[in-house]
């Protein structure tokens, strides 16, 4: 999508696009662009993927580094926090950037994408990592061509058994899961995708689509959410979403508590509000359809459960 229309839609951003822009590229597809109400300022969908005033504002509680990436990082496109898993950056290109994205250190055509010596670098550490699984993660890893993506399941291959692909192009760009892809990946098995849905509301018959046509080749399809205020902050919403994501047989994985990304003071809650949410929603649904609630400290010490 490009800017003119959606500041035509929502002429209150046309001050604010071109230094949010600058600070973190906005890009939304066409896909995604089609469920939101753009004039409606708290639509759950266009705050996930719209600028705001807000996010031009510091915070004291922001971090640089939210997750600890950096400091688990070997080698350039490397991230090693787990003994037994090991996590590539295939590109830090995405069909669509989320506002409230942890990985928003890039610009456009900076370094978007590894070298070829970069690449060989990572897929050697990963090879030699006694790893047991590999996450290809971005970025969003089917930002790339299938050749480069399946090429890079293949190097794993037989190093690695289990390749995870961490990805939200099912939800914001369900038109890139096509036959040939899905079968491509079918016949990598055992190979699962990690999938990234925060509201119902991204469910569209063309995302149910992909995700069946994943499901029935024999991927499993997993999904992560971020609990973030103003587009989930609710257990009845979360758990219209976990239920939802069930019926088409994809599993609720993890509810992330919002990390203290510079800029996104106003989507973050407190842990206090968060575990009162959790608590709710636990009672809402069942034990197939409820999430973990994790968070990811930026001490680097990877995912733990929230109280």
């Amino acid at each position: 999508m490009g800017r003119p229309e959606i500041v035509a839609a929502r002429p209150d951003l046309a001050e604010v696009w071109t230094e949010a822009d600058r600070n973190f590229p906005v890009r939304v597809t066409r896909s995604f662009w089609d469920r939101i109400d753009p004039s409606d300022p708290a639509d759950p969908l266009a705050r996930q993927v719209l600028p705001s005033p807000d996010e031009l504002r510091g915070d004291d509680l922001d971090v640089a580094d939210p997750v600890g990436d950096s400091r688990c990082s070997p080698l350039p496109w490397v991230v090693h926090k787990y003994p037994s898993r090991v996590l590539l950056l295939v590109t830090k290109r995405c069909h669509l950037t989320c506002r409230y994205c942890f990985r928003r250190d890039h610009r456009p055509g900076e370094h978007e994408d590894p070298s070829p010596e970069e690449w060989s670098a990572a897929l050697d550490y990963a090879r030699s990592s006694g790893a047991e699984e590999v996450i290809l993660s971005g970025g969003d890893p089917l930002a790339v061509r299938d050749d480069r993506l399946l090429s890079a399941i293949d190097a794993l291959r037989p190093s690695i058994p289990v390749i995870r692909i961490h990805t939200r192009a099912p939800i914001t760009a369900p038109g890139r899961i096509t036959p040939a892809l899905v079968e491509a990946l079918a016949a990598r098995a055992p190979l699962w995708m990690v999938v990234h849905c925060n509201h119902v509301r991204e469910l569209t018959p063309e995302v149910d689509r992909a995700l069946a046509s994943l499901v029935e080749a024999g991927v499993p399809v997993l999904n992560q959410s971020v609990l973030l205020r103003g587009v989930n902050d609710d257990a009845e919403q979360l758990a219209l979403l976990c239920r939802a994501l069930v019926r088409r047989r994809v599993f609720p994985y993890y509810l992330h508590h919002p990390d203290a990304v510079r800029g996104t003071a106003h989507l973050r809650l407190t842990l206090s509000e968060g575990r009162s949410i959790y608590a709710d929603l636990r009672r809402k649904v069942s034990g197939i359809a409820l999430p973990r609630y994790v968070i990811d400290p930026p001490d680097g010490s990877g995912k733990r459960d929230v109280g």
